[in-house]
């Protein structure tokens, strides 16, 4: 297995110290930023200056999650801020093909994400179009939640799809991943680990991110 890539959330971040946060896991890999809109997911965080702002002091990849409505309207103004990536929720756009050409076009890689309760086989033979697959391991829009270990069948049914035709895609796992549960989801396939809380909960960020990318390495 490749080395697993560690993106912590700055969503369990301090907001007041989010420079010196950012910079206290320069041994991540990526940095995700979580968008949401206060309509398709309850509940409000960063906008395109955040995301800026976060360009601004690392050089890592920005990871970055819209879990809002009509992602069409919205994604150039994430990628003028500094997205690397972009993940957009098949259940939030009419065209995910188009929207995935789209991002693509512009330079950056495309993604999409979809709720625990969105089955990932009618979205299988449209994988060649994106980089990233994001599996919700809770129901997008609060941290903290629990881990969903049901999702990992989800997991598993892509990794299989993507080895069997030989695509360049990653699995990426969000929600409730910490030490007791990075392991499994990387036993199911997962090669990119979203974490929060697991990692800016404890006394050394840096050091946190170095045990779960441990703990990946199945």
């Amino acid at each position: 297995m490749a080395t697993p890539i560690l993106s912590p959330s700055i969503l369990a971040a301090d907001f007041s110290r989010l420079g010196e946060q950012v910079r206290a896991v320069a041994n991540a890999d990526w940095i995700h930023v979580d968008i949401m809109d206060g309509h398709f997911v309850p509940n409000l965080s960063f906008g395109p200056d955040i995301t800026k702002t976060v360009d601004k002091v690392t050089d890592q990849v920005l990871d970055v999650h819209l879990m809002i409505e009509n992602p069409e309207q919205w994604v150039d103004s994430y990628i003028d801020a500094g997205a690397d990536c972009v993940i957009f929720h098949v259940e939030a756009t009419e065209d995910h093909v188009a929207l995935a050409k789209h991002l693509r076009n512009k330079g950056v890689r495309a993604g999409f994400s979809l709720k625990p309760g969105t089955p990932i086989e009618p979205y299988l033979a449209d994988l060649a179009h994106f980089d990233l697959v994001l599996v919700m391991s809770v129901e997008p829009g609060f941290g903290g939640q629990s881990f969903m270990p049901d999702q990992l069948e989800k997991v598993r049914i892509l990794r299989e799809a993507i080895d069997t035709n030989g695509l360049d895609i990653l699995i990426e796992i969000d929600g409730g991943i910490s030490e007791k549960t990075i392991e499994s989801a990387a036993q199911a396939g997962c090669d990119a680990f979203v974490a929060g809380s697991a990692v800016y909960g404890k006394p050394d960020p840096a050091a946190a991110v170095e045990e779960l990318r441990r703990l990946a390495s199945v």
